[in-house]
């Protein structure tokens, strides 16, 4: 699996043949400002809520590239009164074979409402498993016991985690999820955007390495083979 980071929480994984973004938000973006999101096409828009900082380009990129948006049923719906016809909903729990794969739509602790206001339903997060192999993008979230469950049905290749601290799980705490998810293989996400969730690279690494797991820093634009 192929991924490319595209900032903050925003990245791509080509799978089966298909590109699958995930929560885009780049042009308000400072530290984004090399992307043209004119090029990122994709095959599907993955969606973990509403937050601004999680949906910002996802009209935008549905529209140009005819996109399928997979979120809860709040945010599809919302995304079709916005001119976004081709969405498909789902709920905490389900799950559904798409043409790339299956996806699991899994718990999440923190908060939505899309950026006008409306609501946004519950957050969550992404449980993808293929033919290539399977990973968790947790979406933005507290550490939750939860998290125990994953590993009881799907043997992870890697997880996408938020690390940046305040408003998500920070480092200890995603070293901790890490563990429950039974996945070694982690790529930090959420983090250095803004004053509130700048961390330290090299402290990070130092832990995960201590616990015996791979910490992925990406530069943004970069693409990894994982």
């Amino acid at each position: 699996m192929k991924l490319t980071f595209y900032g903050h929480a925003c990245f791509s994984v080509e799978i089966g043949g298909k590109s699958i973004l995930f929560d885009p938000f780049i042009t308000p973006n400072e530290k984004a400002s090399s992307i043209d999101i004119s090029t990122i096409n994709p095959d599907y828009i993955l969606i973990t809520h509403g937050h601004e900082d999680h949906v910002a380009d996802a009209i935008t990129i549905a529209k140009q590239s005819g996109a399928k948006v997979v979120s809860n049923y709040e945010i599809v719906t919302w995304f079709g009164s916005n001119g976004v016809e081709n969405g498909h909903p789902m709920n905490h729990g389900g799950s559904w074979s798409f043409d790339f794969g299956r996806v699991k739509y899994v718990t999440a602790i923190h908060s939505s409402v899309m950026p006008d206001g409306t609501y946004g339903g519950n957050p969550g997060g992404f449980i993808i498993e293929s033919d290539e192999g399977s990973f968790y993008y947790a979406g933005d979230t507290a550490l939750t016991y939860d998290m125990k469950l994953i590993p009881e049905s799907t043997k992870l290749d890697f997880a996408v985690l938020p690390i940046g601290d305040n408003f998500t799980m920070g480092i200890d705490d995603a070293i901790k999820a890490a563990d429950f998810i039974q996945c070694n293989k982690i790529v930090g996400v959420h983090y250095d955007t803004f004053g509130f969730i700048e961390i330290d690279h090299e402290a990070a690494n130092n832990k995960f390495s201590n616990g015996g797991k791979e910490l992925i820093l990406l530069e943004i634009g970069e693409t990894k083979n994982i």
